[in-house]
């Protein structure tokens, strides 16, 4: 029969959503599983939202929409992006996408060629990998370990710049929760100064998500030189609890977004016009139910941090945006549970699941073998039982 193509050799399916289906079909076992695994906010927007989508269904066009957006939700998003400190940014300066993965997918194709290097701290999101393998770019995984905070430093990303094409730059990050404060941003974007041939991708989709007033701070601001040659990702799936909903956007110099637009023109044609309708809402609607799940998240934060740094030789540094933690759990490693020798993050997460019932995604998915990733995204009431079942994990190692 004839043959795949090559590309689909070096695609991977999701290690979060393999870890998600197998606590699902355990749950649907009849065994009681608390999940850590899913990155979702886990609420919903606020019933304004549902208002608007309901009108945009009333009064449908049935005709396709702007490659890079309506002007009413550019517009919307244009405001949005003050509200985050950045401005100065024109319609012509915006895309719109089905959500930041199809952003960033679209953006790996619009920038980088075969061979083309891509730079980018270590842990990552799993999806950086995932798509640059499957474009055959060549990557540059910067190892950031728990020793220092899960962050890049400038020597490391000075050392990592030349020859590079692009350099992909999450914060708040996707999976440790760190959040780079203005000093070390302002650091960093000296450093990109110097390299001025290089792409800056900021995949910022939690930055209303950020713990502590360390705020939420972007190379443009540390550095206006750099405007010309950075690429900010935002969606709605995080803030305002719309992940279902795939709306993603890009502000950036207008020859990349132009190559979005036109990349949009042969995949997706645009956003559809109920999903418009609703992210105008989100945007220019009120904000309190974002602003009270932020607070939660807090509060959620401290409980996780307390409950594993309270664990002899577990290592986390505190998180202090998103909703996630990143638990060095490399000292179980040559240990054994009920039997069950522990050599690796993925021995550590099948071990944990099946005697306890609790998933969590282990940390070689985000290029960190020694760690797993918590989302605590789910309610209180499974969130500390979880974390007692982790404590009494590691006391019964052997």
């Amino acid at each position: 029969m004839p043959q795949l193509a090559a590309r689909m050799g070096r695609a991977k399916p999701s290690a979060i959503m393999l870890v998600a289906e197998k606590a699902k079909q355990l749950k649907a076992a009849g065994r009681d599983i608390i999940s850590f695994s899913i990155g979702v906010p886990n609420f919903l927007p606020g019933p304004h939202v549902y208002e608007a989508a309901r009108k945009a269904l009333e009064h449908d066009s049935g005709q396709y929409g702007s490659n890079r957006g309506p002007d009413a939700l550019l517009d919307a998003f244009l405001r949005h992006l003050e509200g985050s400190g950045l401005s100065g940014f024109t319609r012509r300066n915006l895309a719109t996408g089905i959500g930041a993965k199809h952003i960033l997918y679209n953006l790996a194709e619009a920038l980088l060629d075969p061979g083309d290097v891509i730079v980018f701290p270590t842990p990552y999101w799993t999806t950086y990998l995932d798509i640059a393998e499957i474009l055959e770019a060549n990557v540059r995984a910067l190892p950031c370990p728990s020793t220092q905070d899960y962050k890049l430093t400038p020597a490391q990303l000075d050392a990592a710049l030349p020859g590079a094409k692009v350099f992909l730059f999450n914060n708040p990050s996707n999976p440790t929760g760190m959040v780079y404060s203005k000093h070390e941003i302002a650091a960093l974007a000296d450093v990109l100064v110097r390299h001025p041939d290089v792409w800056i991708i900021c995949d910022d989709i939690y930055n209303r998500m950020v713990f502590d007033g360390i705020g939420y701070h972007n190379f443009v601001n540390a550095r206006p030189e750099l405007r010309d040659r950075v690429i900010n990702v935002d969606s709605l799936s995080k803030t305002y609890g719309m992940p279902g909903w795939r709306v993603g956007f890009i502000a950036g110099p207008e020859v990349v977004a132009q190559a979005m637009v036109t990349l949009n023109s042969n995949h997706i044609t645009n956003v559809p016009e109920v999903v418009t309708a609703a992210a105008i809402a989100a945007l220019d609607g009120p904000q309190d139910v974002p602003e009270q799940k932020n607070a939660e998240f807090a509060a959620k934060r401290d409980l996780v941090y307390a409950a594993l740094t309270s664990i002899p030789g577990v290592v986390c540094p505190r998180p202090q945006g998103a909703f996630y933690a990143f638990p060095d759990i490399s000292c179980a490693f040559g240990k054994s549970h009920a039997g069950t020798r522990i050599d690796s993050d993925v021995d550590f997460c099948n071990a944990l699941l099946e005697a306890k019932g609790v998933a969590c995604v282990p940390g070689s998915a985000f290029g960190e073998p020694r760690a797993l990733r918590i989302s605590y995204t789910c309610p209180t009431a499974q969130l500390e039982p979880g974390l007692a079942r982790i404590r009494d994990f590691f006391a019964e190692l052997a």
